[in-house]
C-alpha cells in the first residue's frame, strides 16, 4: 500500500513529505495506522547529521497507533488494539533482557540502519528501500515494526497524548526516579526543560524531593517548568548552582539531570558542579554520535569527593513494565500528559516544528495524523 511519510535523504537536509510503498507485515510484525507522534530532539541529530545513519530514512521513534493488521505468529496484539512503541526492541531472552534491562536488548543494534530484524526494509521508493529509525519510523501515516516495538494499552487513554510514553516521558521521569534515586527530601537540578526535562522535573517532584531547580535560558520554559513540579528555575548554570548550594547550607544538589538537546562539554562540567559530595550527575541529553568526547571531567574531585556519574536510556525503565505504569499514574492524576503537548501539527508542517524546537517555542510538540 501507498503512505505519506517524513523521510530524511542525506544529512542536513530538510524533511522530505514523500509517498512511500509500504510493504505488509510479515512473521511476528504488526502494521500500525499511526494518531500521534512527538517531535524529539533525538530525530533532529539524525537531521543535521549529528548521528550515524543509513539514509534515506523515515523519522520518528515516539508515538501511538492503532494496529491495522498482524503478520504471522504475533501474538501480543491484535487488530484493533492501542499501542505506544517502543523505540528498542526487546528480544525476551537476551543478557539484558533477561534480568530486567530491556532498553539495553540487544536487538536494538540495527536501530540506526532501519531494517527489520529478519534485515529487509518494509519502506520502498521506487527500487530504493527506505529505513524506519528505531524499527519504528512513526512520522508515517502508517508504518510496519517488530512486535516486540510495541507495547499494548487500554483504549481509555487517548493515543494522541499517550505516545508521548514510548519516549520523552519515561525517559525524564526515569531519569530521576530510577537513575538519580531521588529521595524524600532530596535537592535536584534540571538542566533542560524540554520534552524529557520536563519529565525529569515531574519525577524529582512525584519522588518527594523538596528542592526542584529548573535549568534553562527559554523564558517560556521557566515559566512553565513550576507547573511541572519546579519549585526554582534559573535561567543559565551559575545561577542552578549557586541556587544548589544556598537551599542546601553550600553543600550541593543530591543529583542533577542532564538533558539537553545538544550536550557540551560545559554543561557536564556544570552538572557536576552543582552536586554534593556523592552526589550523583545523570546524563540523559545526547551530543549525537559525531560529536566527540563530552564528559571531561577533574578526575581528584571525581575520586575524593565520591562523585558519580550515570549514563541512561530510556530513563532506566522497562518499556513493556513501566510504560503502562506510568498511564496508570496518568489516569490518577499524578502525572501531566495533556500539558506536555505545545504545539500539534500535520505531518506536512513537520519542518515547522522543528524550527519551532529550536526556537524553544515548545516543551513537546506532536504530529497529529487527525489534522
Amino acid at each position: 500500500m501507498k503512505t505519506k511519510a517524513a523521510v530524511l535523504r542525506e544529512p542536513g537536509s530538510d524533511w522530505e513529505v514523500s509517498e512511500l510503498e509500504l510493504d505488509p507485515p510479515k512473521d511476528r510484525e504488526v502494521q500500525i495506522k499511526m494518531v500521534s507522534a512527538g517531535l524529539c530532539h533525538s530525530d533532529e541529530h539524525v537531521r543535521s547529521g549529528g548521528s550515524t545513519v543509513r539514509y534515506p530514512i523515515v523519522g520518528g521513534h515516539e508515538g501511538g497507533g492503532i494496529v491495522e493488521a498482524v503478520g504471522p505468529g504475533v501474538t501480543r496484539v491484535e487488530v484493533g488494539d492501542h499501542i505506544v512503541f517502543s523505540y528498542i526492541p526487546s528480544c525476551g531472552h537476551c543478557r539484558w533482557c533477561a534480568t530486567g534491562y530491556t532498553a539495553l536488548c540487544d536487538l536494538g543494534a540495527t536501530i540506526t540502519v532501519g531494517h527489520m530484524l529478519d534485515g529487509t526494509y518494509r519502506f520502498h521508493d521506487g527500487s530504493e528501500d527506505v529505513g524506519a529509525l528505531c524499527l519504528v519510523g512513526s512520522f508515517a501515516e502508517r508504518t510496519v515494526v517488530p512486535e516486540t516495538s510495541v507495547v499494548k494499552i487500554s483504549k481509555e487513554y487517548p493515543l494522541d497524548v499517550a505516545g508521548l510514553v514510548s519516549c520523552g516521558v519515561p525517559t525524564g521521569f526515569g531519569s530521576a526516579t530510577k537513575m538519580a534515586d531521588t529521595q524524600p527530601g532530596n535537592t535536584v537540578v534540571v538542566f533542560g526543560t524540554g520534552g524529557v526535562g520536563m519529565n525529569a522535573i515531574q519525577g524529582a517532584a512525584s519522588a518527594g524531593a523538596i528542592n526542584v531547580i529548573a535549568c534553562d535560558p527559554v523564558d517560556f520554559k521557566r515559566t512553565v517548568a513550576p507547573d511541572f513540579g519546579a519549585t526554582h528555575v534559573a535561567a543559565d548554570a551559575a545561577e542552578a548552582i549557586d541556587l544548589a548550594k544556598d537551599l542546601t547550607n553550600g553543600v550541593g544538589a543530591d543529583a542533577a539531570v542532564v538533558t539537553i538537546g545538544v550536550v557540551e562539554p560545559p554543561h557536564i562540567q556544570a552538572a557536576f558542579e552543582a552536586i554534593r559530595k556523592q552526589g550523583t550527575l545523570v546524563l540523559t541529553g545526547t551530543s549525537g554520535s559525531t560529536a566527540g568526547n563530552t564528559v571531561q571531567l577533574h578526575g581528584s574531585t571525581l575520586t575524593l569527593w565520591q562523585k558519580r556519574v550515570q549514563g541512561t536510556i530510556f530513563g532506566g525503565l522497562n518499556p513493556h513494565a513501566d510504560i503502562p505504569r506510568l498511564l496508570n499514574v496518568y489516569k490518577a492524576g499524578g502525572l501531566k500528559l495533556d500539558e506536555l503537548v505545545t504545539t500539534r501539527y500535520k505531518l506536512d508542517d513537520i519542518n515547522e516544528g522543528y524550527h519551532d524546537l529550536h526556537e524553544g517555542k515548545n516543551v513537546r510538540g506532536i504530529i497529529d495524523f487527525s489534522l
